[in-house]
């Protein structure tokens, strides 16, 4: 979906938000508050979506579906299913000028996360990404499976086509690709990614978290810069 915002998505912000709160209060405090956090300000709305929205920065080194460094001052989320054409469209026209201008230089880092949400060939395409990535071709199984839907339908995957995106990105075994893909850890990842986004009220591709701000749709680069030079100011 191609939008600035949806009410469902800022809902689920706030849902999330009164339930990590609440959680912490009663965890942290046995449902009593302390006699130092009492003579705190109390947090605004904004300041509890802001924490709750950095909690979901993974940053682990290695992490096979991230680029850039671990320690970049701005995160950038991106929830996506490899059906969508507009997902296509951001990895086309505005990703590659994020690597350049952010990413390389260690301002950005881009964390994948699983939205399959277009039906069966949306987790089955899913899976084979994730098997890439144990033969370290995730990011070039997602370059040659987008490249699928620069045209701006929604591509199909079916068996074939996904044996053809393996061999496009360089998996060097074929055979354990295949065993891979049906591994129930590999199903399970996805449906934690996808009850991440879920929990989020994200209901469309692709979208965004970068630090602090949600972005829905595939919005041109300046869009992008916009909000990554306004998160960086603050870092």
């Amino acid at each position: 979906m191609d939008s600035k915002g949806s009410p469902a998505f800022r809902w689920g912000f706030a849902a999330l938000v009164v339930v990590a709160v609440a959680a912490l209060a009663w965890g942290a405090f046995g449902g009593r508050p302390s006699p130092e956090s009492a003579q705190q300000p109390a947090p605004t709305q904004e300041d509890d979506i802001a924490a709750v929205l950095k909690t979901l920065q993974r940053r682990q080194p290695g992490d096979s579906f991230a680029m850039g460094r671990t320690d970049a001052p701005v995160v950038l989320i991106k929830y996506e299913d490899f059906r969508c054409p507009f997902c296509s469209k951001f990895t086309a026209d505005v990703e590659p000028e994020l690597i350049k201008r952010y990413v390389d230089p260690g301002v950005l880092r881009i964390e994948w996360r699983d939205f399959p949400i277009f039906g069966t060939e949306s987790v089955e395409v899913a899976k084979a990404a994730r098997a890439a990535a144990r033969q370290g071709r995730f990011w070039e199984f997602h370059n040659a499976a987008y490249a699928r839907g620069n045209n701006g339908h929604k591509p199909s995957f079916p068996e074939e086509a996904i044996q053809q995106v393996a061999r496009e990105a360089g998996v060097p075994d074929l055979a354990k690709f295949n065993a891979d893909r049906n591994d129930p850890a590999i199903m399970q990842a996805i449906q934690t990614d996808l009850a991440e986004g879920q929990a989020l009220g994200a209901s469309s591709t692709p979208s965004f978290i970068i630090n602090e701000q949600a972005v829905l749709g595939a919005q041109p680069l300046e869009q992008f810069v916009a909000v990554i030079e306004a998160e960086r100011a603050k870092a």
